[in-house]
């Protein structure tokens, strides 16, 4: 119990720079004061003791702003970053090295009981601030939710979700989820996929106008005059611009 609480203190100093001591975040991390009450609730409504547990779970909502459903399944070195409006459902289970920030939901969307109504999060997860998390669905290994997210469907493993509805942005080749860095809520160097498409239509746009005008060189070296000057033509698409703006 002792080398788990330990580890527990450790993740933290590990992902937050502002920890400083031992002692501070024993004492001044309501994320990890979240996960001390959850192991005795979940202690509780495992062995048959439903509203020990409950009272526990709404113990600890009061004390750190942390509502973890006792059924919750939490693994080892999960790590609430400020998380404030967190809500954990009670299906819902949450792998080893998670990280969780403030506002997210770990929510179900069916209400019938007795199913699994809430999402998997595999080992490594980094889930951004305001992110909901909707369905008993599975969130892969090492897969990051970008904060304000609203993800509804299975992530695969080392990806990164996005976006009203989330979009998918798949892990680059030869990336391995294990090995991938840890990113702050969610963020990644790559784009939004609606911006990468967009990008690469400006992209395809300027190099057609390029052949274009390579054309119209061409002709006019063969017949001088053949291409007349139109102004409305000539205007240059501004792809510095665009790209700016994208």
């Amino acid at each position: 119990m002792f080398a788990r609480m330990r580890s527990d203190i450790q993740c933290i100093l590990e992902r937050d720079p502002a920890a400083r001591s031992r002692f501070e975040v024993i004492t001044c991390y309501p994320g990890l004061h979240a996960v001390w009450m959850h192991r005795m609730a979940h202690a509780c409504w495992t062995s048959g003791f439903k509203w020990l547990g409950r009272a526990l779970s709404h113990l600890g909502r009061w004390l750190t702003g942390i509502e973890i459903h006792p059924g919750a399944v939490l693994g080892d070195r999960v790590f609430f970053d400020h998380a404030m409006g967190v809500v954990v459902g009670e299906t819902a289970e949450i792998g080893e090295g998670c990280t969780i920030y403030q506002g997210v939901t770990l929510g179900g969307t069916s209400l019938y009981k007795g199913v699994k109504r809430h999402p998997t999060l595999g080992k490594n997860v980094v889930v951004g601030a305001g992110a909901k998390v909707l369905g008993g669905f599975v969130v892969g290994d090492g897969a990051k939710i970008g904060s304000n997210a609203v993800v509804t469907k299975p992530v695969p493993a080392g990806a990164t979700a996005v976006g009203i509805p989330a979009r998918i942005i798949e892990s680059q080749a030869g990336v391995s989820a294990d090995v991938s860095p840890f990113n702050a809520y969610g963020i990644t160097q790559q784009d939004d996929p609606l911006s990468q498409a967009l990008q690469q239509l400006i992209e395809h746009a300027a190099q057609q106008e390029r052949q274009i005008e390579q054309l119209r060189e061409a002709l006019e070296k063969l017949a001088p005059g053949a291409c007349a000057s139109d102004p409305a033509s000539d205007k240059q698409l501004p792809v510095d611009q665009m790209s700016k703006m994208v």
